[in-house]
């Protein structure tokens, strides 16, 4: 199933998906979806099926406190970001690290979120300012 939208774009942003559509031999509609669906869904962590924190047993919320990004997508992310530094990101490379870059925020929220839980509980000491 699918949605039909309409969108404006500044004309960048359109001539980098055009330029991309042109060296994949692929429709630009196409890579504009495709780089939406990547931005949107998270390599690992699916959001829907995520319960509130509040909601999780006292391990469950320590496990989700030590959270970590897995080593494949960390050194992955380390590495686009040293290629976006150098300015040699591909537009390909340019989709899969605003993807990892949701993976990490998303992470990190999370994390945050059972810290202050786990706090809540008495499970831990607060961190330090």
């Amino acid at each position: 199933m699918s949605t039909q939208v309409t969108l404006t774009l500044p004309d960048e942003v359109y001539r980098r998906a055009e330029r991309l559509a042109q060296l994949s031999s692929r429709d630009v509609a196409d890579v504009l979806a495709d780089t939406i669906e990547l931005s949107l869904s998270p390599l690992g962590l699916q959001s829907e099926a995520i319960k509130p924190v509040s909601a999780l047993s006292d391990d469950e919320v320590m496990a989700l406190a030590q959270l970590q990004m897995e080593p494949e997508q960390d050194q992955s992310l380390s590495r686009l970001l040293d290629r976006q530094q150098a300015g040699t990101l591909t537009e390909t490379q340019r989709s899969e690290l605003l993807a990892l870059m949701q993976v990490y925020e998303e992470g990190l929220l999370q994390k945050a979120q059972a810290m202050s839980e786990a706090v809540r509980r008495g499970l831990m000491e607060p961190l330090e300012a």
